[in-house]
């Protein structure tokens, strides 16, 4: 699995392409992530935290490249004591998809399991200091088969040589 995000980080950076790989070349688009509710670096308002509603955040897509089928949607904290834990799993995403509104998601979108054993949304909630929450959004080639039961390594792994876009937004988050 580290493998391939080093690749997906290089391809992403623009420093291997797909023919790399052995595979046609395509060079790894970049596909915005924004929120209304926080901006890159700041501050996740407590209403979308363990410690207010637990509700997600609304997320803003820009354009997505030709031939994408759908998007996928995994959020992590990479801050967490044990390693990444791992709050939002999603695909399926319609591919005309803009916005993902606050504490929804497209409804032909699938969920899958989160860290805390359930499926859909599980907000900040570091046991301390100021974590670092990225929300990684990916433009597939395809739509997945995927179980309800599938978890982050689940989906990146049937993502691997689908990705045609990658972005993230990293927001921050310190319990008072």
């Amino acid at each position: 699995m580290k493998r391939w995000i080093v690749i997906l980080l290089a391809m992403q950076a623009g420093i291997l392409s797909t023919e790399a790989l052995g595979k046609e070349v395509r060079k790894m688009e970049k596909l915005a992530v924004t929120s209304k509710a926080f901006a890159e670096g700041a501050a996740i308002a407590v209403k979308h935290t363990c410690d207010g509603d637990d509700v997600s955040p609304p997320l803003a897509i820009g354009a997505t490249p030709a031939g994408t089928r759908s998007l996928a949607l995994i959020m992590d904290d990479p801050d967490a004591p044990g390693g990444s834990w791992v709050h939002w799993v999603a695909w399926n995403i319609p591919p005309q998809t803009r916005e993902i509104p606050e504490n929804g998601m497209p409804a032909a979108a699938r969920l899958g399991r989160n860290d805390w054993k359930r499926n859909g949304y599980g907000g900040p909630c570091p046991p301390s200091g100021t974590h670092r929450y990225f929300f990684r959004l990916y433009a597939l080639d395809t739509t997945l088969e995927l179980a309800p039961s599938a978890t982050k390594a689940d989906l990146e792994r049937a993502m691997e040589g689908h990705v045609l876009a990658a972005g993230q937004l990293m927001g921050t988050y310190k319990r008072r």
